[in-house]
């Protein structure tokens, strides 16, 4: 029978028994169950509904039914619907009907809530470490690789001068802030529903505040029909999951088309591609393309579950069991995939003479001959004007800006002189970047100093 069978006269139909069911995929969530049952029997001993003697007897119990669930996932039942009905009827087995008294006082919507955020805190703090890993993978190829130059690009055209320790440096801001993002859904997650009941509160005098205490929340919910209804810390952490492999696809593009023979920039370990099975020559950049791909599921993840929650009334429905999957999915997903790309980064080789070369051809210095002549006093629009129309003849007589002379740049204007040709070299494109937050050696260097402070910082 059913525990919740009491009210019904039939027997629940097979379709609907596997319909109903979610115990193939929240049995992941059975060690956040049993933690969260134990310091829901604490508290049952505490305010008189169990005896301490009682509470050692289901304190044990518990611990051996996880013990059994570790040992054996065969043991779970899909009659029992669920981990929290499956827990408790095999609790029930073991010390009889002292089993059937732990659910005092509790729902299993305010069961599932807190098992959930248990589990999705425990998770976010695993990803923020995998987040302090490749943040600190930044740092070291940005200082291994200082004098590393190559084309910054824009509309995938080259377009300025820079360190590659810039450009890397860049990653790390965009993972910093899905660092943040990650901290800010943990803090507000951080709330006990567990004492809500059902959707209205319970009748028993419980102390919440102890629960809170042996679960590790910060706080306790205020509402108890908004506590086991609210699925937003779900959505939250699906849409900073997103954002960051929206990242992590951004940056294997680049690896991607960098390690092509076009740009040959970098060469990815061959413990990080794949051959092809036809033609021989292949070394195909297989992790950074699946790194890619799986951004689609994760986007998919998020879709889903706000698909879920967006017409539901308060307070809880059977809807919301499908929270789980696309969570457990996204939470895989996530951290195999920063592990990939953290160790395959680490493997990259940079070429720095292919990245040089690059440079040369392209004019990437000419927004700096353009400024070379604002400082003798033209106009910017006018700059902008001749050194376009320099750039043009240039491309028709196949040179490049270093290749000119001094009469030829005289030609469309008096106010060069000699100093033009220290202005327009690479390396002195590069340092003459004054602003804060530029790729100039002084702004990278302090950049990455900053960098490791908020490593530091977060790390204690």
């Amino acid at each position: 029978m059913k525990l919740w069978g009491g009210r019904f006269s039939q027997k629940t139909n097979h379709l609907l028994e596997t319909f109903n069911a979610s115990i193939t995929f929240d049995y992941k969530l059975f060690k956040e169950d049993i933690e969260g049952s134990i310091a829901h029997a604490t508290m049952l001993e505490k305010i008189g509904v169990i005896t301490s003697e009682e509470l050692k007897l289901v304190i044990k119990g518990l611990k051996e039914v996880q013990e059994d669930i570790e040992g054996d996932t065969s043991i779970l039942n899909i009659e029992n619907e669920d981990i929290h009905m499956n827990v408790e009827s095999l609790l029930t087995q073991k010390i009889g009907t002292l089993g059937k008294k732990i659910h005092t006082a509790r729902s299993r919507n305010d069961q599932v809530a807190v098992d959930l955020k248990m589990y999705t805190k425990k998770k976010i703090q695993g990803i923020l470490s995998l987040l302090e890993e490749l943040l600190s993978t930044f740092l070291t190829i940005s200082e291994q690789h200082m004098d590393y130059i190559l084309p910054g690009y824009t509309h995938l055209q080259r377009a300025q001068p820079i360190r590659l320790s810039f450009h890397i440096m860049a990653y790390f801001q965009k993972i910093k802030r899905d660092y943040t993002r990650f901290e800010d859904v943990l803090e507000r997650l951080d709330e006990l529903p567990l004492g809500s009941g059902a959707m209205s509160g319970v009748s028993y005098e419980t102390d919440r505040v102890l629960m809170k205490d042996l679960l590790g929340f910060s706080r306790i919910s205020d509402n108890a029909m908004d506590a086991v209804s609210d699925r937003d810390y779900v959505i939250e952490f699906q849409s900073a999951a997103s954002i960051l492999m929206m990242h992590l696809s951004q940056i294997s593009e680049e690896m991607i088309l960098w390690s092509s023979y076009e740009f040959k920039f970098i060469e990815i370990s061959d413990d990080f591609t794949t051959g092809s099975s036809i033609m021989p020559q292949k070394k195909n950049p297989d992790a950074c393309e699946l790194l890619r791909g799986k951004t689609g599921r994760v986007f998919g993840n998020l879709m889903g579950i706000l698909t879920v929650m967006k017409g539901l009334p308060l307070a809880y429905n059977k809807d919301m069991q499908e929270d789980k999957e696309g969570l457990f999915d996204t939470v895989e997903t996530l951290m195999i995939s920063l592990q990939v790309l953290n160790e395959m980064l680490k493997t990259v080789k940079y070429n720095k003479k292919q990245m040089f070369d690059a440079v040369q051809y392209g004019f990437l210095n000419a927004t700096d001959m353009a400024d070379y002549l604002v400082y003798k006093g033209l106009p910017f629009r006018e700059c902008h004007e001749i050194v376009g129309k320099i750039t043009k003849d240039c491309i028709e007589q196949n040179i490049i800006f270093e290749e000119m002379t001094l009469e030829m740049f005289q030609k469309y204007s008096l106010l060069f002189d000699a100093s033009i040709f220290e202005t327009i070299s690479i390396e002195q494109v590069i340092e003459n970047k004054k602003s804060f937050g530029s790729t100039s050696k002084k702004s990278v260097l302090i950049s990455i100093e900053n960098g490791y402070d908020f490593l530091k910082i977060k790390k204690h």
